[in-house]
């Protein structure tokens, strides 16, 4: 199968990809809906998980393995390759560790708005990159969550994240939210989570 990759996606490399369950997928579309639908049971499932410590390595990788685990064979383990963006792979889990350990001082210490600390969690959680693929949709989730444990609503991330993983406007306004708070600029990311 030929992967087709939005702009901003990360190429998965030969054993990565090789790590596809079904193996009735022969198109890209087939493997967008496939995904969909593996992504909406992780949704139920972490709906389900309200007494579990979000800020933990354990619950990350585990949404990360409900979400892809009837897509990918390495679901919810970390990437052990690299890629165009991301931590160096021999550092996701103390980066990881890191940001968990951060963002719960932040909550402790209210240092930002609840929606303020979920784009901010959101936004390293994409930029370690922690899984072969797939890191943008599980970060959104994780913020959505974590919102909404924070006592807000889920983020809309610009009125619905399936349409973010396709290339067009709405992508490019998420990448370049992305780009600037790479630059210690949030605010554009933070209004297109809540658009």
């Amino acid at each position: 199968m030929n992967f087709f990759y939005p702009p901003g996606a990360t190429p998965l490399d030969p054993d990565e990809a090789a790590g596809l369950i079904p193996k009735h997928i022969s198109t890209q579309a087939d493997l967008n809906a496939w995904e969909q639908l593996n992504i909406a049971q992780g949704d139920q499932w972490a709906a389900r998980q309200t007494q579990r410590e979000l800020l933990d390595e354990g619950f990350v990788r585990d949404l990360h393995k409900q979400m892809f685990d009837k897509t990918w064979r390495w679901a919810g383990s970390f990437r052990n390759s690299h890629k165009n963006i991301g931590v160096d792979w021999t550092q996701i889990a103390v980066k990881l560790r890191d940001l968990l350990d951060n963002t719960r001082y932040q909550i402790a210490h209210q240092v930002f708005h609840a929606d303020e600390i979920a784009v901010r969690f959101h936004h390293q959680l994409v930029w370690i990159h922690a899984f072969a693929n797939g890191n943008g949709r599980h970060a959104r989730l994780m913020a959505d969550l974590l919102a909404m444990r924070l006592g807000r609503d889920r983020l809309s991330w610009g009125a619905g994240s399936a349409s973010i993983t396709s290339a067009g406007k709405l992508r490019e306004q998420y990448i370049a939210g992305l780009r600037a708070a790479d630059q210690g600029r949030i605010t554009e990311l933070l209004v297109f989570a809540r658009s």
